[in-house]
Formats: C-alpha cells, structure tokens, sequence
C-alpha cells in the first residue's frame, strides 16, 4: 500500500479507515488529522455505511505499531497542537455508524484516544499501549481523560498517565476493553465476525442507542430525550420487521426504515 494520508475504502455497508504511514509508526500529521476530518463527514453524510472499521498499514513494520501517536515535529510549529486533536477522537466517537478499531499492533500517545473514541477494539495479543503525555510535560485534553476514566478506570489511568508505564495488552483485556484479543492468525475472522454482527442489526436502532449511551457515559444523560428515540423507534418499518422475523424465526431484513 502507498503511504501518505489515511484512506477511505467504502463497501457496501462498511467504510474502512487505513491510517498509511508504516516507515513513521503511523505517526500523524495535521494532513492526517485534517484528512481523518474529511472522511469522517463523508461517512455521516452516507446513510448506507452501518460500521466503520478503523485500521492500519503495519506491513512493511519489524515491529508492529498501530500508530504512534501525533506526530510530535508538529508542536514545533503550534504548541496547541495537543488542542487541535482533541477534535479528531471527539469526531470519531460522535461519528452515526458503530466503530470498530482494528488493533494489529502497538499504540501510543494520542492514538490509544483513537482506540477508545472507537466502540468495539479487535485486538492482537503480543503488543503494548502506552500515553506519554506526563514524561513530555503535557496535561491531557479534557476529552481524553473523561475516555480514559470512562473505559479503563481511575486507577488503570492514572497508571497510564502518571507512571507512564507501557501496559500489555493482556492486562488491559482484564479491564474490559476489547471484545477480542485474539492471535495473529485469528485476528482478520474475528474482526469479520464483529463487522458482520453489527451489520446484521437494525441500523436506525443500533445508531440512537450508540447516541444514548455515549451521552450517558459522558455525564450527558436526558431522559426525555431517550424517551423520544424509544417512541421513534417503535414507529419504524424496522421494528415491524423485527418483531416479524423474531415470529417467524427467520433473519430479519432490515432497510433502515
């Protein structure tokens, strides 16, 4: 694959996100992050794409690094830089379809945000995660930190932050993090599997409650406004065919309708 700013690949129901900087860790630039912007309003505004699939190219990589982090010669020309990606994780989370971060090696700094603005990570066994940010004197976006308290914990943050300690990822899997941490052989099947299950689901349904519950792990949560996706809902052709397949005993067909 070619290297240069992340590519958008759309198939059917699924969009996949290639993050193509192998030779520097896929390390990312403004022109990555402005690009990740880009493609992040394309999808939005494509009702047929049900999941987002993010990945990168490690192939031409000894070791294998998903990406590690900003790219630091950036703070040299704009020291909020820091700033400026706290909107690309924040967009990712907010991003309609279901995420999927496909982990197939290490990450570091800022990217482990990319990880956890994600829904659902497919990780490989054998790789570490690490944040930086106190070891470069750097106070972590606002953003980042509720992501990290809210997946991981208090402790296994401040372990992270504080310590700075490379974490294995299967310690991490304890903490619940990923739906699968699976081996190198096991990891491209199993990633199907997940897009799959989520592409088999009612696609208006799957988008509210993903809204609901992030807004409820946020602090944000709105019982009316809960309230008035439930009753939507129940007015859509989906559910009716729901409710059909489920009498039936057949795969339900959604339409999004």
């Amino acid at each position: 694959m070619t290297e240069g700013t992340p590519l958008l690949d759309i198939s059917g129901a699924v969009a996949t996100l290639t993050l193509r900087r192998p030779s520097q860790r896929n390390s990312l630039t403004d022109d990555d992050l402005n690009t990740l912007l880009a493609h992040f309003e394309t999808i939005n505004r494509n009702t047929a794409i049900h999941a987002v699939v993010l990945r990168a190219d490690t192939s031409t990589q000894k070791q294998a690094v998903f990406s590690a982090g900003y790219n630091v010669g950036g703070f040299d020309n704009d020291p909020m830089a820091p700033l400026f990606f706290e909107k690309i994780p924040e967009a990712l989370e907010r991003l309609r379809p279901v995420t999927i971060c496909a982990l197939n090696g290490s990450v570091y700094g800022g990217a482990t945000d990319l990880v956890l603005a994600c829904d659902f990570t497919v990780a490989q066994r054998g790789y570490t995660w690490r944040m930086p940010a106190a070891a470069l004197g750097l106070h972590y976006y606002p953003s980042g930190l509720r992501r990290y308290v809210s997946r991981l914990g208090v402790q296994a943050s401040k372990r992270a932050f504080l310590l700075g300690q490379s974490m294995a990822y299967e310690d991490l899997e304890t903490l619940g993090l990923f739906e699968a941490l699976v081996n190198a052989e096991a990891f491209e099947a199993t990633l199907e599997k997940t897009v799959q299950a989520l592409c088999g689901m009612a696609p208006l349904a799957l988008q509210a409650t993903k809204k609901s519950l992030n807004e409820i792990a946020a602090g944000l949560y709105s019982e009316p406004a809960l309230k008035e996706r439930s009753r939507q809902s129940v007015h859509t052709q989906d559910f009716t065919e729901g409710r059909a397949a489920f009498a039936e005993r057949r795969t339900p067909k959604f339409t999004g309708r």
